[in-house]
């Protein structure tokens, strides 16, 4: 839209592009927008009182997850309740990143129990649509988490692993870490050939993205 309306600069940079530019779609970054819904107008100007009712919310959701004592049920009823709290708001997400929450969501995704591993992961997932997160996640360990998941895992978690490296990947620096963790392409290859059709459109968009970096 931006050349059709005859625009012959970048819109980010103000630099003038080449005469006839060579335009390359970005599959990996169209399939997470279609992920997950905008906020409409509406949800965006609720009232400010609402907002501060939801981050009290999320902080006894994430006390309860942190917390040693808790039990896989209360633990399951946070994360499911943080992920919805998480999908659409961008401040509860950096004030649960904030928290210190991805370690205890990262300990869930080795849990055995699949639904506990699920929930952590979509968890993660929104988590990761925050650019800022995004190095930091794949520094606390989530690659190895993810690799596991999509060697072993049911096929919803399998599918949103995928989604996770298609979204860390969006930084260049975490496709050359993803592609040169062992088995990460190997994993994600094996269920395009294997998967079920929504495993095969996750992976094979995560390889894309992954693919753009030379070396991967």
């Amino acid at each position: 839209q931006w050349i059709d309306s005859g625009n012959r600069t970048c819109p980010i940079t103000k630099l003038p592009l080449s005469e006839n530019p060579s335009l390359i779609p970005n599959h990996a970054l169209r399939s997470l927008i279609s992920n997950f819904a905008h906020v409409s107008p509406k949800e965006s100007s609720r009232p400010r009182t609402q907002q501060e009712h939801s981050q009290s919310q999320s902080q006894a959701l994430i006390s309860t997850l942190i917390s040693r004592s808790s039990s896989n049920a209360s633990k399951l009823e946070s994360l499911s309740r943080l992920v919805r709290l998480t999908k659409r708001d961008s401040s509860i997400r950096r004030k649960v990143t904030e928290s210190g929450v991805v370690r205890a969501a990262l300990d869930c995704v080795d849990s055995c129990n699949q639904v506990l591993q699920e929930k952590s992961l979509s968890l993660l997932l929104n988590l990761s649509l925050e650019d800022d997160n995004k190095v930091g996640l794949v520094a606390d360990g989530v690659i190895r988490r993810i690799v596991a998941v999509l060697r072993v895992g049911s096929p919803d978690c399998k599918a949103i692993a995928a989604t996770l490296l298609t979204s860390l990947a969006v930084v260049e620096v975490n496709k050359a870490t993803i592609g040169s963790y062992p088995d990460a392409i190997s994993a994600l290859v094996y269920l395009l050939r294997v998967g079920n059709d929504r495993e095969r459109k996750e992976s094979a968009t995560a390889l894309y993205a992954l693919c753009s970096f030379p070396d991967n």
